[in-house]
């Protein structure tokens, strides 16, 4: 969970889908059970838990050369994307009639999907958007376009640190201080690499990527045809560094009390002088809203400055690169292969690009989300698999209210409000309960650019109607073949796909061991959301509240602070540690999602002795079940970049969450001097 979207959480992939759902190859799961072959018996689980899980595994297993990172996530990511192929040729097939929602899956796909047909169109689609930035003379022109540019694209896996082809992002969501209305939020944006880090830092990487992106600038600027591309690029670099300088650093994005910032919109000509706001608000349809609230107002004030200060010739450029920068893929070879080699190959490490058909799977799920998922539900997810979700659910919920009635440090009066939280929490499972229409957007076979613009138009218009109005407790941030899974505290409210919900991190076949340890820790992940560092700040409406007494809070944070050192202490690459702060939301649900999951598995067992399997006891595969969904690899940069940009810690170091929890040292017999010991005082529960 990251904010300001609440990101969207890449951990564990659960599974509660009935057995129709086949297991993915290569998962490694040994079928109904732990996958013994994929451990490495010669560690010593007290020494690194992750290794003794899946060294095997690790061992054997490559990363695909079209993938930076790879693990069980990306398994199930890849089964998902085959299958939702199917789905939309299945569509097209069928011939739909025009105007449908089929017909607009299958246009939309089929023009994405056709690299001939785009290469051919060279930049005529694109070329009207150039002209137009070519056109801009004076500031109120670069501020209509800023504003016409405008959309709600607010990046939900890295929103905190809000990287756009737009100077700016919006999001709608509940309010701060009113949690039943809808409320516009403006936030900081205008970079392309990851985080303000990538253009600051000094360390030799870090320059390598600054050389490398301005390569990249020239590299775009000369297939455009513009004259004097190396000069143009360092200056293009030159006024995006500004930009990034202004940018607020992570650590002052998720304090959501410096988020809370409404301005009246007649304000911001003189709280952030340099844009011309009026006509920005006017050409971002914004100009009958009264107020906006401002997540970075020191970058929001130091972008709009430089709207001001700095040259329209290089602020065309600028626009004229992000704008082919984010049209890229559906522009000619030439482009498409240029920003795989900066963006795939030198930011992530990538060897190939994503086969077109993945591409295109990717792409329609953007444009037209609810509606391939009506098509992936029918298939996939039948009432049973919600049902048997649901009660999974329940079993979790259950098992972390006895756990704050439980709590030795917390007042009765903090605990009745956390009971209140938790009892008004709405879990949405598998798919929206009101699927979204895409009557308004206009889906032209070949006309794939088009087709793009048309569907951020569209999506930006849908969240333009929420502003001011009640919020729907309901509504979903995911569609239903995402594989992910989410907590939302301005909603007070979780979703979990549909493609999350199967194999091989849950089976029907299982025992309680396999499936508590996988779908239930997961479900408890999200559920402490609601209660990690940043959760615990909004009440039950969701509302930004304080409901802790001083002393219980004190304590709370207390917690936090060792965990963060816990996770500070590991060295992801030489020399770069983990972030502990950066990462203390993800890690608070960890620890306190993999208790409520334990409580939940021992419970189920109704007081009988753990049943023992393949050699192991309940408890073990019940922790061996945990720390083998979380396999994963990645090549470097793309590690470097999630430990220094991403709210998660890698995931060797979140399969190690266990030292936290006593019974995990009962049932590996874990002594002092190995590794991963910590004396019992040590241990942080938090929840």
């Amino acid at each position: 969970m990251r904010f300001p979207v609440i990101s969207a959480v890449a951990l564990t992939a659960v599974a509660l889908v009935a057995a129709a759902c086949n297991r993915p190859e290569g998962s490694g799961a040994q079928e109904h059970g732990i996958d013994v072959a994929g451990m490495d018996l010669k560690v010593a689980p007290g020494d690194d838990f992750f290794a003794y899980a899946n060294g095997g595994w690790d061992k054997v297993t490559p990363i695909p050369p079209d993938r930076s990172t790879f693990g069980l996530f990306a398994t199930l990511a890849e089964l998902t994307t085959q299958r939702t192929a199917d789905l939309i040729k299945a569509a097209s097939a069928d011939k739909p009639a025009a105007g449908t929602e089929a017909r607009k899956i299958a246009d939309y796909f089929d023009s994405f999907s056709d690299e001939a047909a785009i290469d051919a169109a060279g930049l005529t689609a694109v070329k009207p958007k150039l002209d137009e930035i070519a056109a801009i003379s004076d500031r109120a022109s670069l501020s209509r376009f800023i504003g016409a540019s405008l959309r709600a694209d607010v990046d939900p896996l890295n929103a905190t640190n809000f990287h756009t082809d737009n100077l700016f992002g919006l999001w709608v969501s509940p309010g701060f201080a009113d949690a039943g209305t809808n409320s516009a939020y403006l936030l900081q944006g205008g970079i392309a690499m990851p985080d303000r880090e990538y253009y600051l830092a000094q360390d030799a990487k870090m320059v390598g990527f600054q050389q490398a992106y301005q390569k990249h600038i020239a590299a775009v600027l000369a297939l455009a045809g513009m004259p004097d591309a190396e000069a143009k690029a360092a200056q293009v670099y030159a006024l995006e560094r500004k930009i990034a300088q202004a940018h607020a650093p992570r650590a002052d994005s998720e304090d959501v009390h410096k988020a809370n910032n409404p301005w009246p919109t007649a304000e911001f000509a003189t709280r952030a002088p340099g844009l011309d706001w009026p006509s920005f608000f006017k050409a971002a349809r914004l100009d009958t809203l009264k107020t906006l609230v401002v997540w970075q107002p020191a970058a929001i004030r130091g972008e709009a400055a430089l709207a001001g200060s700095e040259p329209l010739d290089v602020w065309k450029a600028y626009l004229t690169l992000h704008t082919l920068d984010h049209d890229r893929a559906v522009l000619p070879k030439a482009f498409r292969d240029e920003g795989f080699a900066f963006y795939g190959k030198t930011l992530s490490g990538a060897p190939q690009q994503r086969p077109r058909w993945k591409q295109a799977v990717d792409a329609t799920n953007d444009a037209l989300g609810d509606a391939v998922g009506k098509l992936y539900v029918a298939k996939y997810f039948p009432p049973k698999a919600k049902a048997d979700a649901q009660a999974m659910v329940a079993n979790i919920v259950k098992a972390f209210s006895h756990r704050i009635d439980n709590l030795a440090w917390m007042s009765p009066a903090t605990k009745a409000r956390a009971q209140a939280k938790l009892k008004t929490l709405y879990v949405g499972v598998g798919y929206p309960e009101h699927w979204r229409d895409y009557s308004d957007l206009t889906v032209v076979r070949g006309q794939a650019l088009a087709n793009l613009e048309a569907a951020d138009l569209a999506d930006y218009r849908h969240a333009l109607a929420k502003i001011g109005r009640l919020v729907d407790k309901s509504e979903w941030w995911m569609t239903p073949q995402t594989v992910n899974a989410v907590n939302l505290p301005l909603q007070n409210g979780l979703n979990f796909p549909a493609a999350i919900l199967q194999p091989p991190f849950f089976d029907p076949d299982a025992d309680a061991a396999m499936n508590y340890g996988g779908i239930g820790a997961t479900i408890g992940h999200e559920i402490s959301h609601s209660f990690d560092d940043q959760g615990s700040q909004f009440d039950e409406t969701g509302r930004l509240a304080n409901w802790w007494t001083p002393a219980d809070f004190a304590h709370f944070q207390a917690s936090g602070d060792r965990l963060a050192a816990e996770f500070d202490a590991y060295e992801a690459l030489p020399g770069l540690h983990v972030k502990g702060r950066q990462t203390l939301s993800e890690n608070i649900a960890d620890v306190a999602g993999l208790c409520a999951a334990y409580d939940g598995y021992r419970a189920s067992l109704g007081g009988a002795a753990a049943p023992s399997d393949q050699g192991f006891t309940g408890d073990q595969r019940f922790f061996l079940a945990f720390a083998q969904s979380w396999r994963f690899k990645a090549r470097e940069p793309a590690l470097r970049r999630q430990v220094l940009s991403d709210g998660h810690a890698p995931d060797n170091f979140r399969a190690d969450t266990v030292r936290n929890l006593d019974a995990w040292y009962a049932a590996f017999d874990v002594k002092p001097g190995q590794r991963l010991y910590l004396a019992p005082a040590n241990r942080v529960l938090v929840w």
